[in-house]
């Protein structure tokens, strides 16, 4: 009898776990190549021209992202009383600028430029000007050394130092903070050690174009960073024939050491008697940009959150050209609608995941991550209760660089061996179980030179401690970035495959009994 029972229990828990299969597969078979070019070939259209940040194109986008996510029964944010998490962003026109030397104006756009995102309105005076190196003042080596500049306007130069081949400060090929974010973190010393103000001489920036003279006039779109708003001073670039006639001589001397990254001789610290004003007035003009998200509420695991997510923005139109961004990222934007829309019919018929699933598209990404950025830092959902981030930017084509035997089956996966151990073996299982894609992980390499990891917005996510998986085609070279990206270069087949992996994937971490264990190191370096 124990024996029989045994038998008829292992018998439940087999076709309970066939149910199980049978269940994914159907929904997952919602997926379809004829799906996603549904939505695709809108997204992706000339009508939303490029969907750039901050322009009419991403706002119509959003507003058709919106409407998909409503019409298909996805609930909107609570803390966000609708769908659309909006952002900030700023842009800033020039009104005044002057820059006197010794009581003579300079020229702008020929002797100085004043960039005017990193810049406030005001002004400053002196009476003095010193020389500080590269303007960097850290353990490992300081320009402020010995040196008083309280009141007094400082010139630096752009870049850091190397010493037998590898940048001093941080010991290897990888510039430091000095260099990137660098000028903000240059001023913010400069601010700390009492200087008046800044001049910056760019080492390889001679003379200022037509672009960089309108940029002084009008900036773009540009998100604004905490860091912006550390105490700071203003500043204006040189031309360096303008530098030359201020520093004397040793200019070109200092000139050459810092375009081959040498350590500054202390003896061309220039110090001189010269009476420097500097004015400037702008206004600004804020533009709001936006995260388009949606949910299936979850059931007992209803506080725990599943996210998937893709951006939504492109390039937008230059020089009269449409940069349509089909594969990147039209093809995982229509990837998170489609599976919404996958989890939607499967709700519908009563099977409701256990944690809630946010499918969220976000903006800015093209500009630096601007909109994964915001929501990390201003999320509506807890990070520490945000299990995973499964994030798709461009799964809709084939790398033309990889010339192997499974190209037509393969997918890169970034981030399996990161943050949480529980990745891989979840995503390698429901993929060997459904999909039996390659899963490449080169890019998950610490040495890999696209710096991949760092790239997309699931860099936000990870940052702030949440597991992530980023799936992705690889397409670097062939269209990438180029009007060219167009619809009709989609290898259909192989989009459906990768997407409908990703959906089991989510599926399985949102209906397991623990979240996702978070035991590994982020083993990448630094942004």
């Amino acid at each position: 009898m124990k024996k029989l029972v045994s038998i008829i229990c292992l018998m439940a828990v087999i076709n309970v776990s066939f149910a199980q299969a049978d269940t994914q597969e159907k929904y997952a078979g919602h997926i379809t190549g004829e799906n996603l070019a549904k939505h695709l070939n809108i997204i992706a259209s000339a009508d939303m021209q490029g969907r750039e940040t901050g322009t009419e194109g991403q706002r119509k986008a959003a507003a058709y992202i919106q409407s998909q996510f409503k019409a298909m029964g996805l609930k909107p944010i609570p803390a966000l009383n609708g769908y659309q998490q909006f952002y900030p962003l700023y842009q800033d026109s020039l009104v005044e600028a002057e820059l006197e030397i010794n009581g003579k104006d300079a020229v702008n756009g020929t002797d100085y430029n004043i960039p005017l995102n990193g810049n406030q309105s005001g002004e400053f005076k002196s009476k003095e000007i010193v020389v500080a190196g590269y303007g960097i003042d850290d353990e490992k080596y300081s320009d402020y050394t010995g040196l008083n500049v309280k009141g007094k306007t400082v010139i630096i130069f752009l870049g850091e130092p190397k010493k037998d081949g590898k940048y001093f400060l941080s010991g290897n090929n990888r510039f430091s903070e000095w260099t990137f974010p660098g000028i903000t973190k240059k001023l913010a010393t400069a601010a700390a050690k009492g200087a008046a103000g800044v001049l910056i001489v760019n080492p390889r920036q001679e003379s200022f174009n037509e672009r960089v003279v309108a940029n002084g006039k009008k900036t773009g779109v540009y998100y604004p960073r905490e860091e912006l708003k550390e105490k700071t001073v203003s500043y204006a670039l040189l031309s360096h024939a303008f530098a030359k006639s201020l520093i004397g001589d040793s200019f070109d001397k200092m000139l050459s050491a810092v375009k081959t990254n040498s350590i500054f001789d202390k003896e061309w610290y220039v110090r001189k008697k010269v009476k420097v004003e500097l004015e400037l007035k702008k206004e600004r003009n804020i533009i709001q940009a936006s995260n388009v998200a949606g949910i299936i509420e979850g059931t007992d695991k209803k506080d725990e959150y599943v996210f998937l997510t893709a951006h939504y923005d492109h390039l937008g139109m230059h020089n009269g050209k449409i940069y349509y961004g089909a594969d990147d990222d039209g093809s995982g934007t229509c990837a998170v609608i489609t599976m919404a829309e996958a989890f939607v019919k499967a709700a519908a018929d009563g099977i409701r995941p256990r944690r809630t699933i946010v499918f969220m598209t976000v903006s800015g990404e093209e500009k630096g991550l601007w909109g994964s950025e915001y929501y990390s830092d201003h999320p509506f959902y807890p990070l520490d209760k945000t299990t995973v981030d499964l994030n798709t930017d461009m799964i809709g084509r084939i790398d033309t660089e990889r010339m192997k035997d499974d190209t037509l089956n393969y997918v890169y996966v970034i981030g399996h061996d990161k943050l949480s151990s529980d990745l891989s073996i979840i995503n390698e299982g429901v993929n060997k179980k459904y999909t039996n894609l390659v899963l490449d992980y080169k890019f998950d390499d610490p040495a890999d030179p696209n710096r991949i990891y760092f790239r997309s917005d699931h860099f936000n996510f990870a940052r702030k401690g949440v597991p992530v998986l980023f799936f992705y085609d690889g397409m670097l070279q062939a269209d990438y970035h180029k009007p060219t990206d167009t619809v009709d270069k989609i290898t259909w087949n192989l989009y459906e495959k990768r997407a409908r992996m990703i959906f089991h994937t989510a599926w399985e971490m949102a209906n397991r009994d623990d979240m996702l264990k978070r035991d590994l190191p982020l083993n990448m370096g630094t942004r």
